[in-house]
This record gives C-alpha cells, structure tokens and sequence, in this order.
C-alpha cells in the first residue's frame, strides 16, 4: 500500500505564489510520474503538471511560464510551485503518482484559492 501526503494549499491574492508537496511513501519500487492534477467542481479533473523519472516534464498550456514542478528522487516527493497566480488557478489540487509502471495512488486534495 502506498500513502500520499500533500501540503502546501491555501488562500492568496491574485499575482501571489503557492507551493505545494506531495510525499510518497509505503511499498514503492520505483515511481514512473508524480504530478498534479486540479478540478473545479461540475469540470473534469485536469493535468496540471507531470514529472518522470528522467525529469522531463508536462505542463498544462495555461500554466506554463508561471507553475514548475520539480521531484526529490530520494524522498519520493514532488512539488508544484506556483507563481503568478490567477483567479481561475482555484480548484482542488490533487497528487498523482505512478507505481511500478501499474500501480496509480490520488492524494487527498488540497484546496488553492485565488482571490482577485
């Protein structure tokens, strides 16, 4: 069984930044991708960022020159900093890890709201 702990979510102003984490742990092999995905309610849940093992990278095209995503092989974590944040950035913000090229772990959710 795998566990995802996430952090980081919260309230900021338009033009702020977040930075969000993502720590695995439990019975892993090897982890193919971490990365994040967000959803507003009534919208399907979308890729916001991905990371492989190798490190290259996925970026949704509207967060693109302000999200990164970055991972810490050695502490299975990943995480997502934000900048530049917009009003329509809020959504629920999930992690999603790859397991053993099978295996595919949610986290909890974390909440990241943009006021204007």
């Amino acid at each position: 069984q795998v566990q995802l702990v996430e952090s980081g979510g919260g309230l900021v102003q338009a033009g702020g930044s977040l930075r969000l984490s993502c720590a695995a742990s439990g019975s892993i092999d090897y982890i193919n991708a971490m990365g994040w995905y967000r959803q507003v309610p009534g919208n399907e849940r979308e890729l916001v960022a991905r990371i492989f093992g190798g490190g290259s990278t996925n970026y949704l095209d509207a967060v693109k020159g302000r999200f990164t995503i970055s991972r810490d092989n050695a502490k299975n974590t990943v995480h997502l900093q934000m900048n530049s944040l917009k009003p329509e950035d809020t959504a629920v913000y999930y992690c999603n890890v790859r397991i053993n090229s099978v295996y595919v772990y949610w986290g909890q959710g974390t909440q990241v709201t943009v006021s204007a």
